[in-house]
């Protein structure tokens, strides 16, 4: 707007400039066109009239290119910078970003109304769904919008790609591995199973009907490893927190560690909650591995702790995400099973009995 209060376009700068309306166009979108001098006088002269530059939407509209890839989660963005396995997923998807030269706009969908607006609203060229649990309003709306779209880790959205890794088959090397060493009483840490989380005991209705998939199936395959070595699994204690914090699997490792018989091995869903069990161990004066053996999910934190965990190739699975949305090429259908990796640390060892 000008300091009269009349809107300034393209028009008003050739106007004034005494070039052509693509001239001007040209001094924002394609530089190389014009002379330095020319391109100088056309800045100088939309500087006075107050004019910032091409209006963004109504280019996208042209166009029908947004120039931005939409990231959809369920988490605050404080979580989302600080959590080390969301950060290795935007790390990738920035990198993929990047290299085409678009933007990545995140998408916190928070607890309450909105969800539709907030996807219908988005200018983008594509959104990445990254962990909404099943049956998410969101999920309708981007699909109504009809571009293109990728699942990471959950839920499966029919006729698009699924990324992430096997969580069941992770979830069971990870169990196999301490019922390999000797351990028959074992004892789960959880979080983000569902979305109104609690803390407490889960029993086994609660975690087969938790609405996070990726979670679910961790669990089931604790589970089926479990089975499969003769373990009743309505009997393996499991605690629920809210947070994915280390205080969080402090304070749960506390809960199981105080029960009798005392579980000697301890599985968790993530690295960090795995830290906390440490700490519970040392509060306790057990050592680990020789008292207590415990197991970490991802490979985000677990090298400082010296923590066995399943490693997951977070940055790579943001950028083949990045990189499908924005190939131009019809999007496959099927679930992309990425590579996973038990890696075993000082946290585990023989049961101690």
């Amino acid at each position: 707007m000008s300091g009269r209060g009349k809107r300034v376009t393209l028009q008003t700068i050739a106007d004034r400039v005494g070039v052509s309306r693509a001239t001007v166009s040209y001094a924002f979108s394609r530089p190389d066109q014009l002379s330095e001098k020319l391109r100088a006088e056309i800045l100088k002269v939309a500087g006075e009239l107050g004019y910032a530059g091409p209006d963004a939407t109504a280019r996208s509209l042209r166009l029908r290119r947004a120039g931005a890839l939409g990231l959809l989660f369920t988490e605050t963005l404080n979580y989302a910078f600080g959590d080390p396995y969301s950060i290795g997923l935007l790390q990738g998807m920035a990198a993929a970003v990047e290299d085409a030269g678009v933007g990545l706009l995140i998408l916190p969908l928070l607890t309450g109304d909105g969800h539709a607006e907030t996807v219908r609203g988005a200018v983008v060229d594509g959104f990445c769904v990254y962990s909404l649990p099943d049956g998410h309003p969101a999920l309708e709306e981007v699909l109504r919008r009809g571009l293109p779209a990728v699942a990471v880790d959950e839920p499966y959205l029919p006729g698009y790609p699924l990324i992430g890794i096997d969580e069941m088959a992770a979830a069971g090397d990870a169990a196999r591995h301490v019922l390999g060493l000797g351990h028959r009483r074992l004892g789960v840490i959880i979080t983000g199973l569902y979305h109104q989380a609690r803390t407490g005991w889960a029993d086994v209705e609660r975690q087969e009907r938790g609405p996070f998939q990726a979670r679910r199936t961790r669990i089931a395959g604790y589970r089926a490893a479990a089975e499969g070595a003769g373990i009743d699994w309505a009997g393996v204690p499991v605690y629920e927190v809210v947070r994915n914090t280390r205080e969080s699997g402090r304070e749960a490792a506390h809960e199981l560690l105080r029960r009798e018989p005392r579980p000697t091995a301890v599985l968790t869903v993530t690295d960090r909650l795995a830290l906390g069990v440490l700490d519970a161990a040392a509060d306790l004066g057990l050592r680990v591995p020789e008292d207590l053996s415990v197991v970490g999910f991802s490979d985000s934190e677990a090298a400082q702790g010296g923590l066995t965990t399943i490693r997951q190739p977070k940055e790579e699975i943001g950028k083949t995400a990045g990189r499908l949305l924005l190939s131009g090429r019809p999007l496959p259908e099927e679930r992309l099973v990425m590579p996973y990796e038990l890696v075993v640390r000082a946290s585990t060892g023989p049961a101690g009995g």
